[in-house]
């Protein structure tokens, strides 16, 4: 029976939780692994509707193929007729720190100063002396490959003793960094069609992977994917955050829009002199279940709901 959704995920675990949401509902998906397959792009689309929930930080995990795997295969089904929630726009955003700098910057939104680089003597003669700051992968997610950096002496002596760091295209960022109060964290606000399904504040106490996967920052500790250099000395927080400002919503629904996002989140941080500097676009939404419970639903339900609201124009009715 042929589905009418297609999901494309590479991480199993992450996906368990939307899995059995759409099985309780009895909706007929398929399930596209970018770890690995194939696809004939003359050939007719699997299903009408396909959900992208790709990662950048594939690579990470060894799964490097995945990434360009999903961007060819959207793409495919946009031109074969086939809608893709998250598509192709949306990933491409995703997996470029540059592009999402230069949305925000487009659009009047407060982020950090960022630099793409891909040799490390022009970056410096372009930074000069704005350290401390961020070193991050232009393919980001997770935390991977992130470090804080005091000066040009650390960076040159970091991609000098590790390499490998310039993987997967050779494209890192310096971005500035922002002190800010460790007992308040970064917030992360969670959108869905269009809307705000909830935010949370998130205390990092150092850690740099702030996936909101249970599998990942499992309540109480005991991490099981973490892909971050920095290890926090205690368990990341997760708080549920009902006041978060009107301003911060209407932000983050401006960026939704303007990159295509059908699902994502969408991360800001508050700089010492009260302003909201936002600094990270995630298409592919890790959902954590303890949030939305606090705030009196299950959030997978929730994106289920929207997915078979989805599927009826999909097909034509």
């Amino acid at each position: 029976m042929q589905p009418d959704l297609v999901v494309l995920f590479e991480h199993p675990e992450w996906q368990k939780p939307l899995f059995s949401a759409l099985g309780r509902r009895g909706v007929r998906f398929g399930r596209f692994d970018l770890k690995w397959g194939a696809f004939d792009p003359d050939g007719a689309p699997e299903a009408p509707l396909y959900f992208n929930q790709a990662s950048p930080s594939a690579y990470a995990r060894g799964n490097t193929r995945a990434v360009p795997l999903a961007l060819a295969l959207m793409r495919s089904l946009e031109l074969g007729g086939s809608r893709v929630l998250n598509g192709s726009r949306a990933f491409a955003l995703e997996v470029s720190k540059s592009t999402q700098a230069a949305l925000m910057q487009r659009l009047g939104i407060a982020h950090p100063r960022t630099l793409v680089f891909n040799e490390v003597d022009a970056a410096l003669d372009r930074w000069e002396d704005r350290w401390p700051a961020l070193l991050k992968p232009e393919q980001g997610g997770s935390g991977a490959r992130m470090f804080l950096l005091h000066s040009a002496d650390e960076l040159v002596r970091l991609l000098r003793d590790r390499p490998e760091l310039w993987l997967p295209d050779h494209l890192l960022t310096l971005q500035e960094y922002f002190d800010v109060d460790p007992s308040r964290g970064i917030v992360r606000m969670e959108f869905l069609g269009g809307d705000l399904l909830y935010a949370m504040r998130v205390i990092s106490h150092g850690a740099f992977n702030l996936c909101p996967s249970e599998t990942c920052n499992p309540e109480g500790g005991g991490a099981q994917c973490a892909v971050a250099e920095t290890k926090p000395s205690r368990p990341v927080e997760f708080h549920p955050y009902p006041g978060v400002p009107g301003a911060a919503v209407e932000a983050g629904k401006r960026l939704m829009d303007e990159g295509g996002l059908d699902v994502g989140g969408i991360e800001y941080l508050e700089a010492r002199d009260g302003r909201l500097v936002f600094y990270d676009i995630n298409a592919n939404s890790n959902l954590r279940g303890p949030i939305g419970q606090a705030f009196g639903f299950d959030p997978f339900e929730r994106v289920v709901d929207f997915l078979v609201a989805q599927i009826s124009p999909a097909n034509g009715a």
